[in-house]
């Protein structure tokens, strides 16, 4: 078979299709740089692996013996699942933690600052005081069956769960990364799973680090079931006292139908709180409500 000749293309010829396919991918192609959420050109992120980041989560929590702050709150009551969110104005508040488990949060209506609520918890049981219902709840920080009325729902250590990310312990936790990065977003998402005695694997925790500088930026907490008992978000970390504190937190708590934004206004870390600080006593002509018993009318002098 006869091979077919060569033909030479015209150099004039080659440098116009070389022209035409460079204009050609400038139109196909577009570069562009990579933006955060407030339109800014996103900094270089940060590499970690997970030792990294549970030694993060457990420096810390290790870094904060106890605290008083000095905050403003918006609670709400409602749910996403359920399309209705009601905010309510802002309330000055105060919250005293002291390690293992003791926080006390109180809130006072605005411009008059009279007490709105007065909550202590221990870890095991709480006292809620609610001036302005002349009501004082008592019972454990367990919710096995929640209330229609929302307020009897309100658990102080549910924000304790949320302000302080507790380490992972490594002995029963099991653990999964996550890069979490596209055009908009940039994290770590570390998911802490339990297995449970017949191989099956529950969903426990997922903590997000924000990857341009490894700051914890968000907690899920899940219930057995899967579903979200508190979703806590994190902003503006700076150091009060020399230890690293995020100034705005938002904690919802779906199944519970209560949220509540705070952003920290003072704080004072590692000062040292009394005993005293920690306990609440029933007022005098206050109804008792222990959660799960009908109330109890009120007694002169009755005092937890």
């Amino acid at each position: 078979m006869k091979a077919m000749p060569f033909r030479r293309v015209p150099v004039p010829i080659v440098l116009i299709l070389c022209i035409m396919a460079t204009a050609l991918a400038g139109c196909l192609v577009r570069s562009r740089a990579i933006t955060g959420r407030l339109g800014l050109v996103r900094p270089k992120l940060l590499v970690a692996d997970i030792p990294t980041l549970v030694g993060i989560v457990s420096k810390q929590y290790n870094a904060v013996r106890d605290f008083s702050a000095t905050v403003d709150m918006v609670p709400a009551l409602g749910s996403a699942e359920k399309s209705k969110i009601t905010e309510y104005k802002d309330i000055r508040g105060y919250i005293l933690f002291r390690k293992p488990a003791d926080i006390r949060i109180i809130g006072l209506y605005p411009v008059v600052r009279n007490k709105a609520f007065d909550m202590v918890a221990d870890g095991a049981r709480f006292e809620l005081y609610v001036p302005a219902k002349n009501l004082f709840i008592t019972g454990t920080n367990a919710i096995h069956q929640p209330s229609a009325n929302k307020i009897e729902n309100l658990r102080a250590q549910h924000f304790l769960d949320a302000l302080l990310v507790r380490p992972i312990n490594l002995g029963t936790d099991k653990l999964l990364l996550e890069n979490f990065t596209d055009e908009a977003n940039a994290f770590y998402i570390l998911e802490t799973v339990h297995q449970l005695g017949d191989g099956q694997l529950e969903l426990s925790r997922s903590i997000w680090f924000n990857r341009v500088n490894l700051e914890i930026a968000r907690q899920l907490i899940f219930d057995a079931s899967g579903n979200i008992l508190t979703d806590a978000r994190y902003a503006q970390w700076r150091e009060w006292d020399n230890v690293p504190f995020p100034k705005h937190i938002e904690i919802n708590r779906p199944h519970d139908e209560y949220a509540v934004v705070i952003d920290v206004v003072k704080m004072d870390i590692n000062k040292g709180l009394p005993d005293d600080k920690f306990v609440l006593k029933q007022p005098e002509g206050t109804t008792l409500k222990i959660v799960g018993q009908p109330a109890q009318p009120p007694a002169k002098g009755s005092t937890l």
